[in-house]
């Protein structure tokens, strides 16, 4: 794109994915217009047109390290770095740092003229933004898989192209929610044998200020992308806060947001980067600002909880901690179930906010299609398999990542003392990145009917540490189910059981709730795993997060709709 290129060109440009995009989210079939492998982006860039192949991506990513990362936004008073990779990988990349109030003030002059743009150039400039993005997935993998710790291809795929379905699946739910009032409508009330009653009605998505995206470090891009494409697709300006440790991902889409934005006529300051200094945690002080309307945040329940009670000027977008529960009642898959539920548990090491933690298992066993097992062979051939998954270091270090922050660690090493402990976690050494910490899971016993277990298996242990909990029967594990998502929440529920009866009550249990539920996966498909345009990630309706990525609640909050009448 060019600055001639205009909003009608982009348009034209980008029609035919948007139809596509809202078809996937009304039929939820599959369906994604970015590859997730790498090679369809081509050594040389042949796979996507434009895109950088893998030398290339890695050499862009080396080419940000030990440098300022310029931007050209209004009000920079210094400059910050923050990052260390958990790979051990020097970063050195230092970003502006703003001041708030010269940086507000230029985003919300920037607001009149997106508003006046309407709805179909927004989101045909926000799918120019990802195709540029796309076209960069080498280099965003780099930058996602030296902040997060994730391996590379989790990097690549989670920080890639599937965050940009996701970005892509919200500007689709954005444009819907606005698309369905006309822009205008003539009025006419007949009166009898009086002339009618006349008037022109104009009608317009008005949006509500500033967002605020408040960035994680785990999945800098995937959490971060909804809501700051909802934003901007819906009108507003959006700030990007990132965490501190997990700047590069967010600020190289704020780089590549400002340089689409300029292009295409519209002022670059309606995306812009707010990078800390260590220690400043600029997070609270943004967030009960008045230009600050709308807020995406994840992280901690305690600052979520914050976060909900006292930025009562904004719409609070909130995914929060939770207790992922599965449910182990039978199953006619066991080798199968065993399979799922140990890649499962090491994805990522556990840091995945979709990761179970707690396995109800009964005391008495399971029926399964290998015979009856009792809950420590249960417990025993998981702990074999998640060994045999991750016995060969190479292997173990393409799934595992690195752990990604000293907390983590140290709830990891502290799980041990909890229960005893089934399968011990061992240290991996990656011999690419030796700085790594690289640790296998670990799974503790524990009895659901001893009151001093209870402490452990409900709260949250973020991390690859999970509880195998002993429970009198199938009743008793949905009824901690139900009393753990009430009370503590979850992001997902899982459940394995070749029972009617036990399916019935684990579903209706889920749907009062208000829980994702998946039942019986034993193939390649994960219960930490969600697929944009079709799966809902959380439900917004228990206290994991009170919001769902995707559906139409994410988006319509972000504008309202202004009418201006006048005698026709």
């Amino acid at each position: 794109m060019t600055a001639a290129l205009t909003t009608a060109q982009l348009i034209d440009k980008h029609l035919p994915t948007l139809d596509q995009a809202l078809a996937a989210i009304r039929t939820r079939a599959y369906w994604s217009p970015y590859p997730e492998h790498p090679k369809a982006y081509g050594a040389d860039g042949q796979g996507v047109p434009g895109s950088l192949g893998a030398a290339e991506g890695q050499a862009a990513f080396d080419a940000l390290r030990g440098k300022r990362f310029e931007l050209d936004q209004p009000g920079t008073d210094g400059w910050t770095a923050t990052e260390v990779s958990p790979f051990g990988l020097e970063l050195g990349v230092e970003y502006p740092h703003a001041d708030i109030d010269v940086l507000l003030a230029a985003q919300r002059a920037a607001m009149p003229a997106w508003r006046d743009a309407g709805p179909k150039a927004r989101a045909a400039v926000c799918l120019e933004i990802l195709a540029r993005i796309n076209a960069r997935t080498h280099e965003f993998a780099h930058a996602v898989m030296h902040t997060s710790g994730q391996a590379f291809m989790m990097a690549f795929q989670a920080g890639g192209p599937h965050a940009q379905d996701r970005a892509l699946e919200a500007v689709a739910y954005a444009y819907e929610a606005q698309d369905a009032t006309p822009g205008s409508a003539q009025w006419v009330k007949p009166q009898g044998k009086r002339d009618p009653l006349e008037l022109r009605k104009e009608f317009t998505a008005v949006p509500r200020g500033v967002a605020l995206v408040i960035g994680c470090n785990t999945f800098p891009t995937w959490n971060g992308f909804p809501g700051l494409f909802a934003s901007l697709a819906t009108g507003n300006a959006v700030l990007v806060k990132p965490h501190p440790r997990a700047v590069l991902p967010l600020a190289l889409t704020v780089r590549i947001a400002r340089e689409v934005l300029r292009e295409a006529g519209f002022s670059p300051d309606l995306v812009a980067l707010a990078a800390e200094r260590d220690g400043e945690g600029i997070a609270k002080e943004l967030a009960v600002r008045p230009e600050i309307r709308i807020i995406d945040y994840t992280g901690s329940t305690a600052f979520g909880d914050w976060l909900e009670t006292n930025a009562r000027q904004a719409q609070v977008f909130t995914e929060k901690a939770g207790v992922n529960t599965v449910v182990v009642d039978s199953t006619d898959d066991y080798k199968g179930m065993l399979s799922n539920l140990a890649f499962s548990l090491s994805l990522y090491s556990g840091q995945m906010c979709t990761t179970p933690q707690n396995l109800l298992i009964p005391r008495g066993g399971i029926a399964t299609d290998a015979g009856h097992k009792t809950y420590d062979e249960v417990v025993g051939d998981l702990a074999t398999a998640v060994d045999k998954l991750l016995g060969d270091d190479a292997r173990a270090n393409a799934l595992l990542g690195a752990i990604v922050n000293d907390g983590v660690k140290a709830r990891l090493e502290s799980a041990a003392q909890l229960g005893e402990v089934a399968l011990a976690s061992r240290s991996v050494t990656n011999p690419d990145f030796p700085a790594a910490t690289v640790r296998t899971p670990v799974i503790v016993k524990l009895d659901g009917a001893k009151p001093d277990s209870e402490a452990a298996y409900f709260s949250e242990c973020f991390g690859p540490v999970s509880f195998a909990v002993a429970v009198d029967s199938a009743a008793d594990a949905v009824a901690l189910l139900r009393r753990t998502v009430r009370d503590k929440g979850a992001m997902t529920v899982g459940a394995y059981t070749t029972s009617a009866d036990v399916e019935r009550l684990v579903e209706e249990a889920c749907l009062e709730e208000c829980a994702q539920l998946s039942l019986n996966l034993t193939g390649g498909v994960y219960v930490n795993q969600t697929a944009a345009f079709s799966d809902f990630h959380g439900s917004g309706g228990n206290p994991a997060a009170n919001a769902s990525l995707c559906d139409s609640a994410f988006v319509a909050s972000r504008f309202r709709t202004v009418e201006v009448r006048r005698p026709s």
